[in-house]
């Protein structure tokens, strides 16, 4: 857990943020504010739990401090210290949710056991947000999504390990072992044209429950609609089923399936069922051959309910299978994961060095796709393939890149390399533009708001993105460099000019003078006014 102590009096935050057993209660971090502005930047930048504050400081009281948190975050719990016994600050603090009201100074037992019940306040309260019932509701209420998705994925070839199949299996409560399964292709004909625009997920959802309940009978059934517009169905034997014939069994539900659509929902449907295969480990390829067979035999044909057997040549022979499986080369270029990117590279090549080191075809078919993808990712950010590469998109245009496996590999890494090298330096450049604006901001406005948020708002980022790239780029934070211009820049005033200790206050963003003297003379050593005289 992470706690901000918040007190205008520099003693009063360093002696309680080190000399108290904070560790013991679980505190990992004790951040130091000398006034709320300071808190409020912290909060900004850091997972802060727990707030302990001075009632009475310059520029914001502790009780202002809790009402601007309780704007943005209801779950951090603030207490409050005060030289004070006040009752109008005591009920004011308690209409802010404060967990308690201590005065000065306290004693340990006070201060430890205030801080220890925060601590069982959130525990309990983040207790029954990650509660296993409530994820356990969430869950079931997203279930059909999440199998959905999970079968989808399949489809498309994501690769999971068995243990973490066995996992989501588990955890969607999906009733499937590994071994034999099938899988259906459903097509709606075109009666339910008339609904794509106005109820079709309720034909897609009646259709499925029809389905269910049919191949229920003998069958696990898993239901999807894919992205061609198929609705798809995993099916697999339920264990102790006295059925003679399998094949026939899943024929006649599937014909069963298309009498009780065309007789109830007034629609006709065609079907292609695959042969038994391996499941997990075959799915994608055998959702490939059903989708191969609706497109070569069944075709433009209604009302089929048809077995997919093997196609000339074989439906899945000679096909590319990791350039297309996610993530896809052009995804992980758009989101500039360039190590991602060339793992995939070096994988693509190291299938077609194993399996199509003499077809010119499949380097041809993973040159295009590669080539596509980089010209993709150029487009999107602006550039040109020929601007970045140069000379090398010569052996592009001319196809020498795709004469050979080495030839191509040695294209692809090369170019992927020159794209990397451009990306990095427009981060670069552009975090420099970030940080040239932040400064330029500071200095024209030092007298007015700019803290973390401002300065966001300002350059369209997130405060917490904004700290980081400062950071990154100056290797200095945005409130570090704001302190040293407000403390060079009183300096500079004081030495240059004859202007008044309260002037320059308000003019670098002090509005109270008495605070901008004490910030003086930690940082410097003395008085505003001692410098002057000393320079």
């Amino acid at each position: 857990m992470q706690m901000i102590i918040v007190d205008d009096e520099a003693h009063w935050v360093d002696n309680l943020s080190t000399t108290k057993p904070w560790h013991t209660l679980g505190i990992d971090v004790v951040h130091k504010a000398y006034s709320a502005q300071e808190a409020l930047q912290i909060l900004e930048t850091h997972p802060i739990d727990i707030i302990i504050s001075d009632v009475l400081m310059p520029e914001m009281t502790g009780i202002e401090l809790m009402k601007k948190i309780r704007e943005s975050d209801q779950r951090i719990k603030c207490i409050i210290l005060s030289g004070y016994s006040d009752f109008e600050y005591t009920k004011e603090a308690l209409r802010s949710q404060a967990v308690d009201y201590l005065l000065k100074p306290p004693s340990d037992q006070e201060l430890l056991g205030a801080v220890k019940c925060a601590i069982e306040q959130l525990e309990t309260e983040w207790g029954n947000v990650s509660s296993f019932e409530r994820t356990q509701h969430i869950l079931r209420e997203n279930m059909p999504f999440l199998r959905g998705q999970l079968l989808l994925s399949a489809f498309r070839g994501e690769k999971l390990l068995l243990g973490e199949w066995e996992r989501r299996l588990d955890s969607y409560e999906l009733p499937f072992r590994f071994g034999e399964c099938a899988l259906m292709l459903v097509r709606m004909e075109e009666e339910f044209g008339q609904y794509r625009n106005n109820g079709q997920h309720l034909m897609d959802y009646a259709i499925m429950n029809i389905a269910e309940e049919i191949f229920g009978d003998f069958a696990h059934a898993w239901g999807v609609k894919e992205e061609h517009g198929y609705l798809a169905f995993l099916l697999q034997y339920k264990e102790g089923q006295p059925i003679t014939s399998k094949e026939s069994s899943l024929e006649k539900a599937a014909m069963h399936l298309q009498a009780k659509v065309k007789q109830y929902l007034d629609g006709s449907l065609s079907i292609v069922m695959t042969e038994p295969f391996k499941f997990p480990d075959k799915l994608a390829d055998r959702y490939r051959h059903a989708l191969a067979y609706f497109r070569q035999i069944v075709g433009d044909e209604r009302e089929f309910v048809i077995r997919a057997g093997d196609l000339s040549g074989g439906v899945t022979s000679g096909v590319l299978d990791v350039i297309h499986a996610p993530p896809l080369l052009k995804n992980l270029l758009e989101a500039g994961r360039w190590e991602s990117a060339e793992e995939k590279l070096s994988e693509i090549f190291a299938e077609l060095d194993e399996r199509w080191s003499d077809s010119w075809e499949h380097c041809l078919e993973a040159g295009y796709l590669i080539a596509s993808s980089f010209t993709n990712y150029c487009h999107r950010n602006d550039h040109t393939l020929e601007g970045l590469l140069g000379e090398n998109i010569e052996l592009l245009r001319t196809g020498e890149a795709f004469a050979s496996i080495g030839k191509l590999r040695s294209w692809a890494m090369g170019a992927l390399y020159k794209l990397k090298e451009t990306a990095s330096n427009e981060v670069k450049d552009i975090r420099s533009i970030y940080v040239r604006k932040i400064q330029s901001f500071v200095e024209a406005n030092l007298h007015l708001d700019v803290s973390l948020r401002a300065l966001a708002d300002h350059v369209n980022l997130h405060p917490t993105h904004l700290s980081k790239l400062y950071k990154i780029e100056t290797g200095e934070g945005v409130s570090d460099f704001i302190f040293r211009l407000r403390m060079e820049t009183a300096c500079h005033k004081l030495m240059m000019t004859d202007k008044k200790v309260y002037e320059i206050s308000i003019e670098i963003g002090y509005l109270d003078p008495a605070y901008f003297i004490k910030v003086f003379k930690k940082q410097f050593g003395q008085t505003p006014k001692e410098y002057r005289e000393s320079n």
